[in-house]
């Protein structure tokens, strides 16, 4: 019982940290907001890995049959072994009564995984509560074929069919945001949607953890993820190899195979969603992408654009030295306390400027940011930021950013945020 009621504690610590660092971050300035948002994005995506668990007790050493011998026709239930592929030949220790749904997925997991010894993950968590009530399934093994220890994760929910996912889920990320090897978003020939990405678990690249994953979503409103690391732990473990254990192909074929059919079946129907969506905070990412290019000096032209639904857009410049990459954020009802430091100012109609100019945050060599964060007095916060280089991920393109400090404040300043 005082095992089930610390779970459930971490859970709802968990849970609420998302929550409050998605508040928190409203009040960041901008050269931070994308990579906010993209955690945000990552924390959705994430949530069932975040809560899955192995089956509690000890997870003995299998011998099985890889993927290689399987072949993928369509979705969930399409993926089919060659006649004679063997099972498992040991498996965890066993509860007593119906196994949950957790349990259902670690063993289908054991069943799955190419040969290697499978152990409960370093943190020693065991299944989590949630009954026959609960709406998702998952578990986590460590897995070791010989090559370094590494953290594989499989989640499972259910949706209404039809049902759009969250904006970010099921697309590749943009690569002008966040740092990723490779990523594919593909439609099957059943109809399901499939992402594989290769990238890492932090995104300024401040250790090597590598982390890759497989995301599929049936038309039916199946939900199967599939998601590994090269290191024992998603975070805090030293990198154990040098890239995850399963290739792309094999993190497909795992999210496709039919051993999650009667698992993702069985839990409960979701509830139906609301028709009422909710009216979108602040303006568009496509209005502000608008007014934002009408005010560029002429002699900048626009090599690429980016957005996110509100609040947010860039623009990667050239004036024939080099790109510049340009974020911009407006941002309404904000909290103005601590804007203004040293050399900030207060023009005439109340508005508050701040200036800043100095490295780059994410780390790529040589880059330079100037920044202008202005906020009105009826709360409208415009932050807008140049750099040095067409991406704020990589090195330097130019020796400074295409945009001058006086330019931006114009920009910031500028009346066409108003209404």
């Amino acid at each position: 019982m005082s095992e089930n009621r610390a779970q459930e504690d971490r859970d709802a610590f968990e849970d609420g940290l998302v929550e409050a660092l998605r508040q928190a971050g409203q009040e960041f300035s901008v050269a931070g907001r994308p990579l906010v948002d993209g955690g945000v994005a990552r924390g959705r995506r994430r949530k069932v890995l975040r809560r899955s668990a192995v089956v509690s007790g000890s997870v003995a050493a299998l011998a099985v049959i890889g993927l290689g011998g399987s072949y993928v026709t369509g979705g969930i239930g399409n993926a089919s072994r060659d006649e004679g592929s063997g099972v498992a030949v040991g498996a965890s220790a066993k509860s007593s009564g119906p196994a949950s749904p957790d349990e259902q997925v670690a063993r289908a997991l054991e069943g799955l995984l190419p040969e290697a010894e499978l152990s409960a993950p370093e943190d020693g968590r065991t299944e989590r509560p949630g009954g026959q009530g609960q709406r998702d399934a998952g578990a986590s093994v460590v897995y070791d074929d010989g090559h370094g220890k590494a953290a594989v994760s499989v989640s499972l929910s259910r949706q209404s069919p039809g049902q759009e996912p969250a904006d970010g889920e099921l697309s590749c990320p943009d690569k002008n945001l966040t740092v990723f090897e490779d990523c594919s978003a593909t439609a099957l020939e059943d109809g399901s949607r499939l992402v594989l990405f290769k990238g890492w678990e932090y995104p300024d690249r401040r250790e090597e953890t590598k982390w890759w994953y497989a995301d599929l979503l049936t038309p039916e409103g199946y939900r199967v993820s599939v998601t590994e690391w090269n290191a024992p732990a998603e975070k805090g473990a030293p990198v154990s190899r040098s890239t995850p254990p399963l290739a792309p192909d094999r993190l497909k074929a795992l999210a496709r195979a039919e051993e999650w059919l009667p698992i993702v079946q069985a839990l409960p129907e979701p509830e139906e969603p609301s028709q009422e969506q909710p009216a979108p905070q602040g303006m568009s990412g496509d209005e502000i992408l608008s007014r934002l290019t009408a005010q560029l000096p002429e002699r900048l032209s626009v090599k690429a654009s980016g957005k996110q639904e509100t609040e947010y857009a860039y623009l990667v410049v050239d004036d024939g030295r080099g790109k510049s990459f340009v974020q911009i954020n407006v941002q309404p009802n904000a909290e103005a306390s601590g804007l203004i430091g040293s050399g900030g100012k207060v023009l005439p109609d109340g508005t508050k400027v701040s200036t800043r100019q100095g490295p780059g945050e994410k780390g790529g060599a040589g880059v330079k940011m100037t920044e202008v964060d202005t906020i009105r007095p009826d709360g409208l916060r415009v932050v807008i930021s140049a750099f040095n280089s067409g991406n704020q991920n990589e090195a330097a393109t130019r020796e400074a950013p295409a945009l001058t400090l006086a330019e931006l404040e114009k920009i910031a300043t500028s009346e066409v945020w108003l209404g």
